[in-house]
């Protein structure tokens, strides 16, 4: 059995997969990352930061965190200065939250007063460091956890950062015209005991999904599915009675996710900053991805009354909102040189398109019964000036 493999995880996944002659691929991830004491997601370890396995953009610098509190402000102020609910879903340890928080109680003191932050977590280990993290806010009533259906008739933003992403997803193959889907059976012969199988498509909604999309994967491709994501849009929209929901993940619109090209799909696994294309290792103790279909977010919130307000790039986002500003003004905080240009180097990984985050996340930002306002974010980056003091690349 591989190093680092959850030999009780994989054990209970076996008997499982024997009991019933073969399991959904989506079945398998399922438990994989959310098992509820051996999961990946669900389980007490690192996940996020240098002793993890990934860093996501809100572990890079807090500045994201404060670009993110300036959009939340503007909203805040469309929506009538009221009383205003922060949702985010999957939140890791807290960090975003906190940076967001941090920055409205320092820049818009009335504005802080004024929300509430509702924290939907389903890892008692995060639930407890974020807890810790966010100790002064949860002090001052600004912080909150609940379920995703108590959130029934809010008025904010439902914000979600890397969390569609390692929803469970189907896997599918095309073979003479037909679709067929992945399954997952045992093999003592290869990968830690699992084997594959292709099979008939174990729902009809796998059909469906691809008819709204008017695409299909090209002959002897391999792709995901992610209906899990369908499901939540439609809990989102469905809770939320007037405002706004904040998507950040990386993926395509429908048309290049499933281009001819992308042979073997998007499946990736994260282990200790690697990646690999294998699930089947490391069971219960890697992550496992696939990237997001933002067109079907679109058309899903569509139907269910949300309207597309904002799709563009992280990089495009971020400097929409003061990226080069801020950055100029921590640079010139720091005294020291070498800081500065280490300060520099570890925010550009926020927006440069290779080797770092700026081009392969993407950010949807829907509304529900706000008309369509221009946000902040969609500032073109030709409308934006060069800070005074410049900007050294």
């Amino acid at each position: 059995m591989t190093e680092n493999q959850n030999s009780e995880l994989v054990l209970q996944l076996q008997q499982q997969i024997d009991s019933v002659a073969g399991i959904p691929f989506a079945e398998f991830m399922a438990q994989a990352l959310y098992h509820p004491e051996h999961g990946y997601y669900t389980a007490n370890r690192a996940r996020i930061g240098k002793k993890g396995d990934f860093f996501t953009s809100s572990s890079v610098h807090s500045c994201f965190g404060q670009l993110i509190a300036r959009q939340l402000e503007q909203m805040w102020k469309l929506l009538g200065q009221g009383h205003f609910i922060i949702a985010e879903q999957g939140a890791g340890e807290g960090h975003l939250c906190l940076d967001i928080l941090d920055a409205l109680a320092e820049n818009s003191s009335e504005f802080y007063m004024r929300l509430e932050c509702r924290l939907i977590e389903i890892s008692s280990a995060n639930r407890q460091r974020q807890e810790q993290l966010l100790r002064r806010h949860v002090d001052a009533g600004r912080v909150a956890w609940c379920e995703l259906d108590d959130l029934q008739g809010m008025q904010g933003c439902f914000i979600s950062n890397e969390l569609l992403d390692a929803f469970s997803v189907h896997l599918l193959e095309k073979h003479a015209g037909e679709l067929q889907e992945v399954y997952v059976v045992t093999n003592d012969d290869e990968n830690d005991g699992f084997g594959e199988e292709l099979r008939p498509l174990s729902t009809h909604l796998i059909e469906e999904y691809f008819h709204r999309i008017g695409i299909e994967p090209a002959e002897g491709n391999r792709c995901e599915v992610n209906l899990a994501a369908v499901d939540w849009m439609s809990q989102v929209a469905s809770v939320l009675e007037r405002g706004f929901v904040l998507t950040i993940d990386y993926g395509y619109l429908a048309e290049e996710l499933y281009a001819p090209y992308r042979h073997a799909g998007t499946l990736l696994c994260y282990h200790q900053h690697q990646t690999n294309e294998d699930p089947y290792q490391r069971v219960g103790c890697q992550d496992i991805t696939a990237h997001v279909d933002f067109t079907t977010l679109q058309e899903i919130g569509c139907q269910q009354g949300l309207n597309v307000l904002y799709f563009g790039q992280q990089y495009q986002f971020l400097m929409g909102l003061g990226f080069l500003e801020m950055l100029v003004e921590m640079e010139n905080r720091e005294s020291d040189p070498n800081k500065a240009q280490a300060l520099r180097m570890k925010l550009k990984t926020l927006i440069l398109p290779e080797g770092g985050m700026g081009e392969s996340f993407k950010v949807l930002i829907q509304g529900k019964n706000v008309g369509i306002p221009e946000l902040l974010c969609s500032k073109r980056i030709r409308d934006i000036r060069m800070p005074a003091g410049g900007f050294q690349v």
